[in-house]
């Protein structure tokens, strides 16, 4: 007897062929759940991540002044995540990463400038144009994206009722600059980093 119609035969007595040997009959609730075809897994939902909320990241609602807004290169865009990096990792909350890329797209257009020079605005360098011989850190520190998000967030933690303040009262009590009311301009393009970064 040839090997197919052998296992045709056994098929029909309930017996399984394993190798060319009879291993024996196959239990009616085993055979059916072989007879029964397996279920695909369905495909994985896609995740939903929640974008922050905008009362988070603007509180006193949409700016009503001009807005400003730039196109951002990847440095730049690199930059703005890693002032959410670092917001996140300092603990702090959405309204405080829009406050620090609105304040660093006034001072330095979200660019680690390093000493400028002549051009320079005294000593100021970094994202935050934040200045050594002001005791913000050294060069070297100021430069480096994360210690100057810090440092920035440390004197914002000191201000009260900072989460509530209009964005560019809050920057310029850390910043204490010139032009005071420039870091309005820049609330939604931050706001928009942040939505964009928040959970990537």
């Amino acid at each position: 007897m040839n090997t197919l119609m052998r296992k045709s035969l056994l098929a029909v007595t309930g017996l399984t062929f394993a190798g060319g040997v009879v291993a024996g009959p196959i239990s009616h609730a085993v055979a059916a759940e072989a007879a029964t075809p397996v279920a695909k897994p369905a495909a994985a939902a896609a995740v939903s991540v929640d974008k922050p909320a905008p009362e988070k990241l603007m509180p006193n609602g949409t700016p009503s002044g001009n807005q400003s807004q730039i196109g951002l290169n990847d440095e730049q865009k690199a930059n703005a995540k890693a002032i959410v990096a670092a917001t996140k990792k300092a603990g702090m909350d959405e309204r405080a990463a829009v406050i620090s890329i609105a304040t660093s797209l006034q001072e330095s257009k979200l660019e680690n400038l390093g000493h400028l020079g002549d051009a320079n605005d005294h000593d100021s360098q970094g994202l935050f144009q934040q200045r050594p011989s002001s005791g913000w850190g050294s060069p070297e520190q100021i430069t480096h994206p994360e210690y100057s998000t810090t440092a920035f967030l440390k004197g914002l933690k000191q201000i009260d009722g900072w989460e509530k303040l209009p964005l560019t009262v809050a920057a310029q009590k850390v910043q204490v600059s010139a032009y005071p009311d420039a870091y309005a301009q820049w609330e939604t393009q931050a706001a928009d980093l942040v939505t964009q970064y928040w959970n990537s």
